[in-house]
This record gives structure tokens, sequence and C-alpha cells, in this order.
């Protein structure tokens, strides 16, 4: 049994920033609060919590000489003011990626445009993008919600980072409808998400069955989950090799493998190690077979 890892996984550079923001400060000696959890991966948490890594939940738990630490999906301006006041030190760990989205609705709101978001109302990195323009902004989850629009003016379209390229652009031609001028249409979801993307799609049409190594949460997993599907029925979200079903590679001769942006290095490899280890097994076993 093959085991094939797609040519783009794991850690985007917004994730790995942030991590090592976080353990940069633990170097220094500083008492680090998260506002959250710094990225959308269990496991990671856990081994960052193992170094004294703790999180709150509101900005007044960052009391008593704490370093603050803004996740990667970022936060409303109102709320970083709030913590820059409390905290003794503020690490601003968004993602490079997310503050682009973040300026540019900010921007176009100064200028008395609407801004169209796409992607999740209940996404933290959604909730932060819309602090910056909160009267100009309404949030579509896909084309279909654009029907509920009102009346546009110039609106500037923009996409949750995290978004399936297809699903940003049909929603971006649906709200042409609603505006009284040609939208604006930025694609912003992020690099790393659309290499991750296109990594998978063109591994999953040569595999027998496919993991995606992500938190249940995360939404660029579960993106990935979706494009594999679309190639390999048998695709899987899991969050760690304890999850792997013996039943789910009965026959497999090829395996894929991807990951999340947020999913480390030394998780892909325990589910790596564990899929050559079943296919050894397997290997040991059919040959036993063959000589009885």
């Amino acid at each position: 049994m093959q085991v094939l890892l797609a040519e783009e996984y794991g850690f985007c550079f917004g994730v790995e920033r942030a991590v090592e923001m976080v353990e940069g400060a633990l170097a220094a000696g500083a008492t680090v609060r998260t506002l959250g959890p710094l990225i959308h991966n269990t496991q990671e948490i856990e081994r960052l919590e193992a170094e004294g890594v703790q999180m709150i939940t509101a900005p007044e738990e960052a009391a008593g000489g704490v370093t603050a630490v803004i996740r990667a999906h970022g936060v409303t301006p109102q709320v970083q003011i709030e913590l820059q006041s409390r905290a003794a030190n503020v690490i601003d760990a968004t993602c490079p990626f997310v503050t682009k989205v973040q300026k540019l609705a900010e921007r176009a709101a100064l200028k008395g445009r609407d801004v169209v978001l796409v992607g999740n109302p209940d996404h933290p990195e959604m909730i932060g993008v819309v602090g910056y323009a909160p009267h100009n902004t309404y949030v579509i989850r896909d084309a279909s919600e654009a029907a509920n629009l009102p009346p546009l003016h110039a609106p500037l379209v923009v996409s949750q980072t995290t978004l399936k390229l297809s699903a940003f652009l049909e929603a971006a031609a649906a709200v042409r409808s609603k505006a009284d001028a040609e939208p604006e249409v930025v694609n912003t979801i992020c690099s790393a998400t659309r290499d991750r993307q296109d990594a998978a799609r063109a591994l999953a049409g040569h595999v027998d069955a496919f993991y995606i190594i992500g938190g249940k949460h995360s939404s660029n997993s579960i993106k990935l989950l979706a494009v594999c599907a679309e190639q390999c029925a048998k695709s899987f979200l899991i969050e760690t090799p304890d999850e792997i079903d013996v039943e789910d590679l009965r026959g497999a001769e090829r395996v894929g493998v991807t990951a999340g942006a947020s999913t480390p290095n030394w998780l892909i490899e325990q589910v790596v190690t564990k899929l050559r280890s079943l296919g050894d097994e397997r290997n040991a076993t059919e040959a036993v077979a063959a000589v009885n």
C-alpha cells in the first residue's frame, strides 16, 4: 500500500508565524495568554498549553502583567483596543492575509461603499472583518443568499480567506443584480488555501482512499475534505492517527494524505507512520496467506 502526500499540506505561513510568535514570547519569559484558541488544531493547542500557554475568552482576563496574543483569525478593532488597555503587552498574530481583508473593508466603508463578505458569518475571522466596517458590511454564505441583500452602493466583494474559489466566484457574480455599479471583486482567498486545495484535487483522482488531517471545526480542513470527496469517495477528515479505521483501507493500494493549514508536521508524521505500518502489516499477512 503506497502512502502519497499531496505536494502542499500542513502549516500555512500565517499559522506558522502565529506559533513562532508565541514560542518567542515564551522563550523571553513572558506569561502568555491567547485570546481564544491560537489556531484551529486541538493537538497543537494542547502542546502549547503544556509549555505554559493559557487561553482567555475576553480582554478583561488579560490583567496582571500578561502578554496577550491576538490569534491568527484576528479580532475587531474594538477588541484590540480593549486588550491593549489591559494587557502588559499585546502580540498581534493576525494572519497577514486576514489583515488584507480587514483593511480592504475598512477603506471601502470610509468611502461610503458597501462591502459584501462571502463566508461563514459565525467564523471568528469574519466577525473580526465586520468590525472594521460594521455599518456597511453584509455577509453571505454563498450565491443563494445574495437574493437577500438590499440594494448596494458601489460594492466591494471579498472572501473569507479559506473559502473554495468556485463558491466565491459564484457569490460575487450573484451580487451584481443588487449593485448600482459593477462590483469590485477582490479574491482574498489566501494562496496557501488555494495551493492546498489544488494539490489535494490533483492527487485525489489517483488514490483509493484519502485522509485529510485537521480539526473537525477547521474551515480550511473541511473545505479540503469537500475537494477530495469530489474525486475520491473514500475521503476522511481525521484529527489523529487513532481515528484511522482499518476497514476503510480494505482493498486500497494507494492512499493520499493532506493536512489543513493549522495541522503541525509532527501530527502529519504520526498519521503517515500509522498508515505505512498498516500497509506493512497487510503485506505481511498477504505474504503468509500466499505461502500457506
